[in-house]
């Protein structure tokens, strides 16, 4: 009897790492790879030969794609959904890709990234539901509830999956009263994957209810998971700032506080007061005045601060609360 054939499998490594600038959380984008126009995280196959962890693999190709050194790193999710790089007919190896979460501070330099086809661009291009700085954004209620409405009309839910789609509408995207919880950030990618209103699903054969015709650019799609794993890593970002002092990474080794909340709400998408941030600060202990002031708004001095590393091994979970869902 002969043996079933077996299909050989990769191992990717996929890097979504963060910057902020100018008050928006950007993204690096790899350089172009065989013509591909759509958006790449940095990745490649992990060798282990030349390689002796994951780690020093990701590193090796996002300085080889991007001439840019990442310091802070953590592992976040491995993907390996069939379809993920395969088409049909296809005789090449599965890939199977670990993904994972940097974080950078903005290069002052950034011609090297450009000689090598890279550059930063804002997450919110990719997803523009999630930036709600100014208030719920347009695009939820003109376009994504009124498609994800008819999606969930147009089809009985699935017996072995809870929550069903009403329900998942209503949790995802703050609808009926529900609260918008800004760490769901994935699972909202995922109902609009499975009810094929994003490219990346159609592009894999995702079935839809509506017309593709009529169905708009719901942000900018990405190459192969990629946009998958961008969500994944933004969640946890968002999530992590509450219990880990991670956004200090982003930051500059001296900023003022105005600096620092800008920073918390651009990963965060949400609008924070600025008296019960700065008691949040405070109270967290998390940073010290430097003694010196900043004129860089041109207006009134304002005193500069650093962080307080001492504050990691002062307790367990040194992060920002930022409170409730609105």
């Amino acid at each position: 009897m002969a043996e079933p054939a077996h299909t050989p499998i990769e191992i990717g490594l996929t890097a979504a790492i963060v910057a902020v600038e100018a008050d928006e959380p950007s993204i690096l984008i790899a350089g172009d790879a065989k013509g591909e126009t759509r958006a790449s995280l940095p990745f490649g196959t992990f060798d282990p030969l030349a390689h002796r962890t994951f780690e020093i693999g990701l590193r090796a190709w996002v300085a080889a794609q991007t001439a840019l050194t990442v310091g802070y790193v953590e592992q976040l999710y491995t993907f390996g959904d069939r379809g993920r790089h395969a088409r049909p007919g296809d005789t090449g190896p599965h890939m199977i890709s670990v993904g994972y979460l940097a974080l950078t501070r903005m290069p002052d330099n950034l011609a090297a990234l450009r000689a090598a086809g890279a550059g930063f661009e804002p997450w919110y291009r990719f997803f523009p539901w999630e930036d709600w700085r100014d208030g719920r954004p347009d695009i939820l209620d003109d376009t994504i509830v009124p498609l994800l409405e008819q999606w969930a009309r147009s089809g009985r839910d699935d017996p072995a999956r809870s929550p069903g789609r009403r329900e998942r509408l209503r949790l995802c995207f703050g609808v009926g009263g529900s609260p918008w919880d800004e760490e769901k950030v994935l699972d909202r990618y995922e109902v609009l994957y499975e009810a094929g209103l994003v490219e990346e699903a159609r592009r894999d054969g995702r079935e839809t209810v509506v017309a593709r015709a009529k169905i708009p650019a719901l942000g900018v799609a990405m190459r192969f998971d990629h946009r998958r794993i961008l969500a994944t890593a933004i969640a946890r970002l968002r999530a992590k700032l509450k219990y880990r002092p991670v956004v200090f990474e982003l930051m500059p080794p001296e900023f003022t506080l105005t600096e620092l909340q800008r920073t918390v709400e651009a990963i965060s998408g949400r609008h924070l007061h600025k008296q019960n941030f700065r008691r949040l600060v405070e109270n967290a202990a998390m940073v010290e005045p430097t003694g010196d002031t900043s004129t860089a708004t041109g207006g009134r001095p304002a005193a500069l601060f650093r962080f307080r590393r001492e504050v990691m091994q002062e307790r367990p979970a040194a992060g920002l609360r930022l409170g409730g869902r609105w």
